[in-house]
């Protein structure tokens, strides 16, 4: 058992702080907002992740995690800590390190023995560098430590599994030592344990994100194809995917992509190419056309509907994809946005994400009880994520609620065919 403390309490640090103790180890998860620390001392989780609560509380219980605001007992407590900060975009897409310099200099003042500092946050490439020479400007001692990167690949709606059976483990280290802690640290997870220099570990976890965007793109910008030409983008993707050097996953065509990673870290690592000299133009491609996914389904529903003025419109799924209450740089907020601004009336409904939507819309939108209720009366009803709960629906039911037979689908979840002996006038992607 070691122990451990994770600075940053958000998704990625509560998540593995959880993770990490359930595997044995006794770790301190801290963060700055004294709400959400207040909130987790009593058992309340401010995500919506499957696992993670009842993880919480059985880890708590076994007194293995805990939570304070106090970074000061996190380095006195600790001999690795963790940072897992936010790294938000600047407007020019480069990342802000502001938060990670800030705990970076907190740790070299507190300090007072070898600790190994890890980067767990999405950071770009050279930013270890830059967290040895803040540790070493503000720490007044002559102190050994070890600064590590170990990104986190964490799916959202299946984080837990995806730290606890992983397909790699990746860490970027500078000496024998941290390789042997963060080996023992792991040694309880059964995965291939990659050791790297520092700035590979950075560059492969923005590598990996940007190809998975790109694969995402290229299913989209096909999918535009397949509609000119009378093709269907499912059965291209399925062929596509039988093939082992392809593979199926992330080549679903739909609205683009969205959530906190995918969009940040391709924007990231634009920049980081630029600043180095290199115009990296294929993600800004990869851009181009994630946006215009969005644009083209808009256009799908102006075209189904003529005038959008005074039409209400129902729309099922608002989080950035199934299973999280996540609505950062979902494809619905665009959508929505620009609806509203054309007049309409939007009745929505998620089976997570209505409370981090009304932070974002306000009063502008009716959030229903269910997925009927936001049927009822409408001039048509839009799929924006694909729950399980709307693939489950009584599409009967739904017919007869909605005032005119219209579903315009952004996330292919129904059969055309099938859609149209029901007698819906049914809108897809690429299909």
């Amino acid at each position: 058992m070691k122990d451990i403390s994770i600075i940053g309490s958000g998704y990625v640090g509560l998540v593995s702080g959880t993770c990490l103790a359930e595997i044995g180890h006794s770790v301190l998860c801290v963060d700055s907002d004294r709400e959400k620390i207040r909130k987790l001392q009593d058992g309340v989780v401010p995500i919506y992740e499957p696992g993670l609560k009842e993880l919480i509380a059985k880890n708590r219980k076994a007194g293995r995690l805990s939570f304070s605001t106090s970074v000061k007992k996190a380095v006195e407590n600790s001999e690795i800590i963790f940072i897992a900060v936010q790294t938000p975009p600047r407007e020019n897409g480069e990342a802000d390190l502001y938060y990670v310099e800030s705990v970076a200099r907190q740790i070299a003042q507190l300090m007072d023995r070898y600790k190994v500092i890890v980067s767990k946050s999405t950071m770009p490439v050279e930013t270890g560098k830059k967290i040895k020479e803040t540790i070493r400007t503000y720490c007044s001692k002559d102190i050994e430590f070890d600064v590590v990167s170990n990104p986190e690949f964490l799916k959202e709606g299946s984080a837990v599994e995806d730290f606890l059976h992983p397909q790699r483990i990746v860490v970027g280290v500078e000496t024998k030592r941290a390789e042997k802690i963060m080996r023992e640290l792991y040694r309880p997870i059964r995965a291939p344990f990659i050791a790297t220099n520092i700035e590979t570990a950075e560059i492969i976890k923005h590598s990996c994100n940007a190809f998975l965007a790109t694969k995402i793109s290229f299913i989209n910008a096909l999918s535009n194809l397949c509609e000119k030409v009378g093709a269907d983008v499912e059965e291209v993707a399925r062929a596509m995917g039988l093939d082992k050097r392809i593979g199926r996953s992330f080549l679903k065509a739909g609205i683009g992509y969205g959530g906190s990673c995918f969009p940040k870290d391709v924007d990231a690592f634009v920049h980081i190419a630029a600043q180095k000299g290199y115009d990296f133009e294929l993600l800004r491609v990869v851009q181009k056309i994630n946006q215009f996914q969005k644009e083209n389904f808009v256009k799908k529903i102006k075209k189904a509907l003529w005038n959008l003025k005074d039409k209400k419109i129902g729309v099922l799924g608002l989080s950035f994809k199934p299973n999280t209450d996540d609505m950062r740089n979902a494809p619905s907020i665009d959508i929505i946005k620009t609806l509203i601004k054309e007049g309409v009336l939007v009745k929505a409904y998620d089976p997570a994400a209505m409370k981090k939507a009304r932070k974002i819309f306000k009063d502008k939108i009716i959030y229903s009880s269910n997925l009927y209720e936001t049927a009822r009366g409408s001039d048509a009803l839009i799929i924006l994520t694909e729950w399980d709960e709307f693939k489950k629906m009584n599409l009967e039911r739904i017919r007869k609620l909605l005032k005119v037979k219209i579903i315009i689908d952004g996330r292919n979840m129904f059969e055309p065919q099938k859609m149209s002996r029901l007698g819906f006038k049914y809108i897809c992607i690429g299909r």
